[in-house]
């Protein structure tokens, strides 16, 4: 029956289960409505080109970032790898070598489609 119910927006624990009108999470206790789940998987991420985004894509940068509160510079052609999509303004959270966890907005990412 849990794989009828979306994984928790909170820790993406698969996980969930219903009770009443709320879908709930064992594992860190989140609780939301199912029309918000509903309302939400709807939603397609997509990239600057309008490629439609997934977990666990490869992604390249398509323009320079610089990363605020540093004087760091991600440069433009980064690959990450394995990105992570979350709901909010900054939808793809990753790990970037060298800079470490980073959000990053899906309007300046090309996805990389491997053959």
């Amino acid at each position: 029956m849990t794989d009828s119910l979306p994984p928790c927006p909170e820790c993406r624990s698969i996980h969930t289960y219903a009770m009443d009108s709320l879908l709930t999470c064992p594992e860190c206790g989140h609780e939301w409505s199912a029309a918000d789940a509903s309302q939400n998987a709807d939603a397609e991420v997509r990239d600057s080109v309008g490629n439609v985004l997934a977990d666990g894509d490869t992604v390249s940068l398509i323009k320079d970032l610089k990363l605020k509160g540093s004087s760091s510079v991600i440069k433009v052609g980064t690959k990450v790898r394995g990105i992570r999509l979350v709901p909010g303004d900054h939808d793809i959270d990753c790990k970037i070598p060298g800079i470490g966890q980073i959000g990053l907005k899906s309007q300046f990412v090309k996805k990389i489609i491997e053959d």
